[in-house]
């Protein structure tokens, strides 16, 4: 089956390329006719891909003073046509001689594709069409030439309103158009979203029932399988899992009980001990700063203390020969790089706003968000492919607040990172994968939820985007988002636990949104107001 299929979003034919008249086999005043189209790759799609939107010209006809030309001529012709992904564009430039005509620059190589002329019209309506798939702005240095936007970099902007807008009911609007409305707000993106799973529903559902039923059967002892093919049946049901039991959580690890963790050498005696009472209690504040580093990876567990100082010497000279990098970039430089003009851009943004509440970064000129600044900079110089995305600032300040340690909280957010990269990536597979994985868990924990929610377009629980993104951070209160990522960052019960954590705070929800009816806008407004109203110590009871 095809993974795509293309979609004409705009056309407009007598587009005409004017070749050079030194080419040999080419004739004074030769003009080249054809039609330029923008095409979108629209299936199986979670966010716009980088090779999704493409602009092609083909020739249709040629002219030589209104006449067509000769074979020979035509056959010279078709070494004009091209297609160019949106996402290779470096600029654009318009310029007018009487009619107006576009140069296409690519990014790599660094070459110009044929200027194409708008004899009949037709210029404005290509760029404003060009303008849903891209951010076309206007360089500084030259007023005609436009320069394109990276996917990386409209992306982010999706993020920073995904993360900060409030604003619901905008549902039909970014229907019609995904791209340029995802940098409106959540309700937005976690449609498009939602689009894309029911692409992905569809293949799944490709697998005959029974093999999905014995497959479950091994995976999950005790699961009874319905296998009637009646219409309105779930594959899926669930057992009766009868009476939750009573669970307590335990007081937070402290600096003595992590002392005796430790031998003479500065091992960890026994990791999976340690592990299990983080996990039920998590950790008193003056251990957080040693221990963290080695729930994150910074730290090896077998290393002994004299180890953990020669690896932390090794950490340091590395951090600041990525630092400087980005430090001795003169502003010249800076001009002509415009990603990283465009991460320090989003960075400054970024850190201007992050936990400003916090005594750790609250007031001006605080050194803290000098820190988080620098540090996320020198994360673009560690992984330029990456480089900034909005929600990363929400990632990195607990760990630099917990550290207070301009390298240490690199490497911890360096390691942090490496488990978050998926969710930050341009075709953001990490997120889907995630929201699959927590629509089929619900599904078989409260199918009487799962189903109404589906009833209500709600059933992939694309609402949880924030969730999922940045673990919980916006959600709830600074402390308590430093007690849940240690605790899940035990890998206890499970490598997933955060999507128990989601079905954790859906159950406490349950009863509202079903007594009340929420419908698909109200859900959404209602899981996004749960904003700094959760306890984390509460939700952590379910599954403790």
């Amino acid at each position: 089956p095809l993974l795509f299929v293309s979609q004409v979003i705009f056309e407009h034919e007598g587009v005409f390329i004017h070749p050079n008249t030194e080419e040999e086999g080419t004739e004074p005043d030769l003009l080249v006719s054809g039609s330029l189209r923008i095409l979108e790759k629209v299936r199986q799609l979670l966010v716009p891909r980088d090779d999704a939107v493409v602009i092609h010209w083909r020739c249709v006809c040629s002219t030589l003073s209104g006449h067509v030309t000769c074979p020979s001529i035509i056959g010279l012709m078709s070494r004009w046509a091209f297609s160019v992904s949106v996402s290779d564009l470096r600029s654009i430039t318009v310029k007018d001689e009487g009619w107006t005509f576009v140069i296409l620059q690519q990014k790599e190589p660094s070459t110009s594709l044929p200027a194409l002329h708008f004899h009949q019209g037709g210029s404005r309506e290509f760029l404003d069409n060009l303008r849903r798939f891209a951010l076309l702005t206007e360089s500084p240095e030259d007023e005609t030439c436009l320069e394109v936007s990276t996917p990386n970099r409209a992306l982010s902007q999706s993020f920073e309103n995904l993360l900060d807008d409030n604003s619901f009911g905008l549902i039909h609007k970014f229907r019609r158009d995904p791209y340029v409305a995802t940098f409106g707000g959540l309700s937005k993106v976690t449609n498009y979203i939602y689009d894309a799973l029911r692409g992905a529903e569809e293949q799944q559902q490709q697998r005959p029932p029974e093999e999905v039923a014995d497959l479950l059967g091994e995976v999950i002892p005790g699961l009874e399988i319905n296998q009637q093919e009646e219409p309105g049946f779930e594959v899926i049901t669930r057992i009766d899992l009868g009476m939750r039991p009573q669970v307590t959580r335990r007081e937070p690890l402290s600096a003595d009980r992590w002392s005796k963790h430790l031998d003479m050498e500065g091992r960890v005696q026994d990791v999976d001990q340690l592990k299990h009472e983080v996990f039920k209690g998590g950790l008193c504040h003056a251990v957080r700063k040693e221990l963290w580093k080695f729930l994150l990876g910074y730290f090896p567990w077998s290393s002994t203390s004299e180890e953990r100082r020669c690896l932390q010497r090794v950490k340091i000279d590395e951090y600041f020969r990525m630092k400087l990098q980005w430090k001795s970039v003169s502003e010249e430089q800076e001009r002509r790089n415009s990603r990283l003009r465009d991460f320090r851009s989003l960075i400054e943004k970024d850190v201007d706003r992050t936990d400003r509440t916090n005594w750790f970064y609250e007031g001006l000129n605080n050194p803290g968000l000098t820190l988080l600044h620098d540090i996320l900079m020198t994360y673009c110089m560690y992984d330029f492919d990456l480089g900034y995305v909005q929600g990363m600032s929400d990632l990195l300040s607990p760990i630099l607040y917990v550290m207070e340690n301009e390298v240490d909280a690199f490497w911890c957010f360096v390691s942090f990172m490496d488990q978050m990269h998926q969710n930050f990536e341009e075709q953001m597979q990490g997120m889907k994968t995630q929201l699959i994985q927590l629509s089929t868990l619900l599904r078989l924990l409260d199918l009487t939820f799962w189903n109404y929610l589906e009833s209500q377009e709600s059933g992939y629980l694309y609402f949880c985007f924030r969730w999922l993104l940045i673990r919980f951070k916006r959600e709830l209160s600074f402390q308590d988002v430093l007690r849940l990522w240690e605790v899940m960052w035990t890998g206890l019960p499970c490598q997933n636990f955060h999507l128990l954590i989601c079905c954790s705070i859906l159950d406490s929800e349950k009863q509202k949104i079903m007594e009340e009816n929420f419908g698909f806008n109200e859900i959404l407004k209602h899981i996004n107001e749960l904003s700094m109203k959760l306890n984390i110590e509460e939700i952590l009871l379910v599954y403790a």
